[in-house]
């Protein structure tokens, strides 16, 4: 399903005081009919997941040809889908929180991603309510409010991708969907492992895939080993990395929740950087490719030049 297939209309229309904007996508022609809950995801703003496109079909805030939609819904093509979602409040009160801007142009930002921080979600302090504070609003046609486009932990740092508008947004969603995006993380792990292997149990009852390379490994007094490891997730299921690591005994050091309980390292916060990331532009068609060094307590491990050293 290709981004210039798909055609949106924007209406905003008055209901019980409210504006509520309505987002119109008509869908492409299938081969074969597909679940609602299999193609819906990502064809709106907003609803970038399986689990966001549920949440609004079960509020009842989106239409297929004027009927109220479920995630059993076949689509064969040419069906007229309508999502109707309440404007935000312009009025609510601002995070006040500075974020590290890595890269932006019109269509799209790279932030480095603090810990101790959700991405999204329901709490106030998060990367997306700090977004329009930090990122220079787009001057097209479909911009809108900046939003993160995948996720990071709550104690993870470091790249995660932003879209600016309508169509960078879901753009980028399907550069996720089809694997175009190239992540790699850096993780510092306990115990003596094999210097590279793929990891591929299941996480939530889900397919999942991680490779890892071992960079370098030291001794420890506590912990015997402590290894800086390079890792690609081919999947993106929730703590992915995190999970796979501990099934494999070699958790990541300061993981309160897959960690070994004895060998738990309090107050310095989890040792998962996302080190770097590479896509295509969907826009420009440009190679883009960012990199960002660990926080300092990774160097007080392992040495900053070891990170330039290694290829990714």
């Amino acid at each position: 399903m290709s981004i210039c297939s798909k055609t949106f209309f924007y209406t905003f229309t008055f209901l019980k005081n409210f504006i509520i904007s309505t987002e119109t996508h008509i869908a492409t022609i299938q081969k074969e009919p597909i679940r609602f809950q299999d193609y819906g995801a990502g064809i709106f703003v907003g609803i970038a997941t399986k689990s966001a496109l549920k949440k609004a079909i079960k509020k009842g805030l989106i239409y297929i040809d004027e009927k109220k939609a479920s995630t059993a819904t076949f689509i064969k093509g040419a069906e007229k889908i309508t999502y109707y979602k309440p404007e935000e409040n312009r009025n609510k009160k601002k995070l006040e929180l500075k974020l590290d801007v890595v890269y932006q142009d019109n269509f799209l930002a790279i932030i480095n991603k603090p810990a101790g921080i959700l991405v999204s979600g329901n709490s106030f302090k998060t990367i997306d309510n700090a977004l329009e504070q930090n990122i220079k609003k787009s001057n097209l046609p479909d911009a809108t409010k900046p939003r993160p486009v995948h996720r990071l932990d709550y104690p993870t740092t470091g790249l995660l991708i932003i879209g600016k508008t309508s169509t960078s947004i879901l753009a980028l969603n399907k550069l996720f969907e089809n694997k175009e995006i190239t992540k790699t993380y850096l993780a510092v792990t306990i115990g003596k492992m094999p210097v590279k292997g793929i990891i591929n149990t299941m996480v939530d009852n889900k397919k999942a895939l991680s490779k890892y390379t071992v960079i370098k490994s030291i001794t420890s007094t506590k912990y015997a080993h402590l290894n800086l490891v390079k890792l690609n997730p081919e999947t993106g299921r929730k703590h992915q990395l995190r999970v796979h690591l501990s099934s494999i005994g070699n958790p990541i050091l300061g993981d309160h929740e897959y960690g070994i309980p004895e060998k738990i390292l309090k107050g310095k916060g989890l040792y998962l950087h996302a080190y770097s990331i590479s896509f295509i532009h969907p826009f420009t068609n440009e190679k883009m490719s960012f990199k960002i060094e660990p926080h300092k307590k990774f160097n007080k491990l392992f040495p900053s030049h070891i990170y330039s050293d290694f290829q990714l």
